[in-house]
């Protein structure tokens, strides 16, 4: 038997927030405080640049990782939480959870691969990664070498972003950010409800 309160519950998590709910001729109050979604960005590029504004507006912490530290500058990523290190580094020190997201954008297998593994692992809300679906073709192969079980492969959104004809990197950013934020409110592909 599922618990009366069981969806009300979910839609609190869903939406982050507070409000009054009836159940067996009952009233509570469901006070619902959860930490801030964070947007963990996997290359330091254009679209990066362009998205990293936009998610803090949004409300989200956000972290980019970058080992390349021509393109990792603080110049480049004014007020971010910027690490030119390598993401198994980072991620060591700040793990991934569930309230976290996953944009993978370098291209370049030795940077995105781990990261992607781990967001995986974690169960975070989205996992996403830049490429053409024969790039993310070949990188499923990889990652299904690497132990990933075809079941959790399945939730990678590639190419990433809202289907919204993106043709720069700041429209790229808008669309990466709208899907983000559909997986976070439980709008997204496989979204209950």
């Amino acid at each position: 038997m599922q618990d009366p309160l069981d969806e009300a519950l979910r839609e609190g998590f869903r939406s982050g927030k507070s409000r009054q709910i009836e159940s067996d001729g009952r009233t509570f109050f469901l006070n619902v405080h959860l930490p801030s979604p964070r947007l963990v960005v996997i290359g330091a590029v254009h679209i990066s640049q362009a998205l990293a504004p936009m998610a803090r507006i949004a409300g989200f912490e956000l972290d980019v990782i970058d080992p390349r530290t021509a393109f990792a500058t603080p110049d480049r990523f004014a007020g971010s939480n910027l690490h030119a290190d390598w993401p198994q580094e980072v991620l060591a020190r700040q793990p991934l959870d569930a309230f976290c997201a996953l944009a993978a954008l370098t291209h370049d297998p030795k940077i995105d691969d781990f990261p992607l593994q781990a967001a995986l692992e974690a169960g975070c809300f989205y996992v996403g990664a830049l490429g053409s679906r024969k790039t993310h073709a070949r990188r499923l192969e990889r990652l299904a070498a690497n132990g990933v079980p075809e079941d959790k492969l399945q939730k990678i959104r590639a190419p990433i972003g809202l289907d919204i004809g993106a043709s720069n990197p700041a429209e790229i950013a808008v669309a990466v950010l709208g899907e983000v934020i559909a997986a976070l409110r439980g709008k997204g592909p496989g979204a209950a409800g």
